[in-house]
C-alpha cells in the first residue's frame, strides 16, 4: 500500500467530519471529501513535503466549498453528523450534537465556515482567511457575528426552557 492509500484510510473519517460541518449534509460531505482527495492525488507529485498531504486536502476542501457557496446561495443542512469511528454515543453527547446542529442551521454559510475553521480546525484568523480566500477582517467580522448570533440563540432558547 502506498503513502496516499495509507493517508486516505487513516484520515478519511476526520476529513468527513470537517466536510460535514462545512456542508451540513452527509452526501455533500462525502462528495466534497472525494473531490478534494481526487485533486490531492493528482497534485501529490507537486507536494514538496509528504506531510503536507492532509493540509493540501483540507485547503482544497475549503476552496471547493467556498466555490460551491458562491454558486449556490440557498442553504440547507439535512442529515446527521457522522459518528467518530470506534466511539459509543452517550445521551448527553447526542443532546449536545442536536443543539449544536440546530444552532449551526441558523448561521450563514460563511459564519459556519469561520467557526469550523477557527474552533473545530483550530486555525488562526490569518490561516482561516487564507483558506477561505477572504480578508482577515472578514474572518473577524463573520466570527463576531456568528458568536453573537449563537449567544442570542442560547439566550432565547435558554429562556424558553
Amino acid at each position: 500500500m502506498d503513502e496516499f492509500d495509507s493517508f486516505v484510510r487513516s484520515r478519511s473519517a476526520a476529513l468527513l467530519r470537517s466536510a460535514y460541518l462545512l456542508t451540513g449534509d452527509q452526501h455533500l460531505a462525502e462528495d466534497l471529501v472525494q473531490s478534494a482527495l481526487a485533486r490531492t492525488h493528482r497534485a501529490r507529485g507537486r507536494l514538496r513535503d509528504r506531510g503536507n498531504v492532509e493540509a493540501y486536502t483540507r485547503r482544497t476542501m475549503y476552496h471547493l466549498q467556498v466555490s460551491w457557496w458562491r454558486r449556490h446561495r440557498a442553504e440547507a443542512m439535512p442529515g446527521e453528523l457522522p459518528e467518530p469511528r470506534g466511539g459509543v454515543d452517550h445521551a448527553d453527547q447526542s443532546a449536545v450534537r442536536m443543539v449544536l446542529r440546530a444552532a449551526l442551521l441558523k448561521l450563514s454559510a460563511k459564519q459556519r465556515a469561520v467557526l469550523v475553521l477557527r474552533y473545530f480546525e483550530d486555525c488562526t484568523e490569518t490561516e482561516a482567511a487564507h483558506l477561505l480566500g477572504v480578508s482577515v477582517g472578514t474572518v473577524k467580522s463573520q466570527t463576531s457575528k456568528a458568536l453573537a448570533k449563537l449567544r442570542e440563540i442560547y439566550r432565547l432558547e435558554g429562556a424558553v426552557r
